[in-house]
């Protein structure tokens, strides 16, 4: 069992930056791939990002590629995701997840936990 708890969500400026935090109990959390979600009112959840159980491999949305970055540390069974550049159209509310397979994340398959959500507001 793996319970995923996010944080670091809030307001900033445009051009500003967030890091987001989910930290994990349970000791497999290393062997997890985990991505980072998120959901716009009116608009359909978006996978954001998502990274491997090593850690190494990544992939990302088209819309956040050169300004998001998706790290995990399995010493502290915690997945990051950096948030730069922000722009107004990143406001949402922000989801981690955690699968035993990254092509899961990648080919829609149904995953094994979620967190609670963390929001995120961009001012102009």
């Amino acid at each position: 069992q793996v319970q995923l708890v996010e944080s670091g969500g809030g307001l900033v400026q445009a051009g500003g930056s967030l890091r987001l935090s989910c930290a994990a109990s349970g000791r497999t959390f290393s062997t997890y791939a985990m991505g980072w979600f998120r959901q716009a009112p009116g608009k359909e959840r978006e996978l954001v990002g998502v990274i491997d159980w090593t850690g190494v491999s990544t992939s990302y949305a088209d819309s956040v590629k050169g300004r998001f970055r998706i790290s995990k540390d399995n010493a502290k069974n915690t997945v990051y995701l950096q948030m730069n550049s922000l722009k107004p159209e990143d406001t949402a509310v922000y989801y981690c997840a955690a699968a035993r397979s990254y092509r899961d994340f990648l080919e829609g398959y149904e995953l094994d936990y979620w967190g609670q959500g963390t929001q995120v507001t961009v001012s102009s």
